[in-house]
């Protein structure tokens, strides 16, 4: 089975996400944290999350990309358990046992969406709000495509260019 844990090419995460996820951390899609956004919920930090932030599952902070690798079932049901406590501490679900049916369809909805995936496969979530919701969309960057300089271009608008 399989799953995505957050990565960082940079630092980048830290400076644009109220909550940045841990590196390693396994993570879900999290697009039910904006089931009852608006268009004016959308702004600064709050926006980037909405947009393309992946949820971590232990720190409930956010990240831009994640990398798919296997998961062993005990690591999944202690994924399971932390969400449906979050469900019940955030966001006021009845009972663990109601809040586990939702945790474990979201994980099993991840587990969908990474398990046709080679390892290392790198994803990005881009969300849009609809008429009929959020709407989300994952972009798959494949092992061999995903070279840290397609991500991390370092450099200043105040350096000369090279010249050859």
């Amino acid at each position: 089975m399989k799953l995505a844990r957050a990565i960082h090419f940079d630092e980048s995460d830290m400076n644009v996400f109220h909550t940045p996820a841990r590196t390693g951390e396994w993570c879900i899609s999290g697009g039910f944290e904006f089931s009852n956004w608006s268009e004016a919920d959308l702004t600064g930090k709050a926006r980037q999350a909405f947009s393309n932030g992946w949820l971590g599952v232990e720190t409930f902070g956010r990240v831009t990309f994640v990398a798919v690798t296997q998961i062993e079932e005990n690591e999944r049901t202690v994924l399971i358990d932390a969400l449906a406590q979050h469900f019940v501490d955030i966001y006021g679900a009845p009972s663990l046992d109601a809040a586990r049916k939702v945790a474990t369809d979201e994980v099993a909805h991840m587990v969908e969406i990474c398990e046709e995936q080679a390892a290392n496969t790198v994803l990005t979530v881009a969300r849009e709000l609809t008429e009929a919701g959020v709407r989300e969309a994952f972009r798959m960057i494949e092992p061999q495509e995903a070279a840290l300089d397609q991500f991390a271009i370092h450099g200043s608008l105040d350096e000369e260019p090279h010249q050859h």
